[in-house]
């Protein structure tokens, strides 16, 4: 199995779902929708499809919560992550670890010819690394024990 070294790998693994809203949704009803998928960010779009925000758990807590404000009566609008900082299927697992990493978020919209593609998470990016040190590890260990080509 080839182990992902780009965006495009990842998705290929995890696949392209992306759970969307509009900037008009109730925060609650944000919530619900992530709660049903299991999924800690959404992306926030615009009419025509386009990414304008990522609302993530870390948004609630920060930004809902600790403020009193009641998520049955806010938009997402008002406390989701923006300007929405995206990649491309093309770029690699280290520019997307850097640019979290540069940016502080967790979750990168993938665009592709324009277009929302998938979605990564920090998560993935942690997984692909680690899935990559455990496959060199493992030729390594072949080498030594004289079983090589792996």
């Amino acid at each position: 199995m080839k182990l992902p070294t780009s965006v495009a790998g990842i998705l290929a693994l995890k696949g392209t779902q992306v759970l969307t809203v509009t900037p008009q949704t109730r925060v609650f009803d944000a919530l619900v929708l992530m709660a049903e998928h299991d999924v800690g960010a959404l992306v926030v779009v615009d009419p025509d499809g386009k990414p304008v925000g990522v609302f993530s758990e870390r948004d609630y807590a920060r930004k809902v919560i600790l403020h009193g404000k009641a998520s049955k009566q806010i938009e997402v609008r008002e406390v989701m992550t923006s300007p929405v900082h995206c990649v491309t299927p093309a770029q690699s697992v280290e520019e997307c670890m850097g640019t979290m990493t540069f940016r502080r978020v967790r979750h990168l919209p993938v665009l592709e010819n324009g277009r929302l593609a998938g979605i990564v998470s920090i998560g993935d990016m942690v997984k692909a690394i680690i899935s990559s040190q455990e496959d060199a590890i493992h030729q390594l260990e072949n080498y030594i024990a004289g079983k090589y080509p792996a």
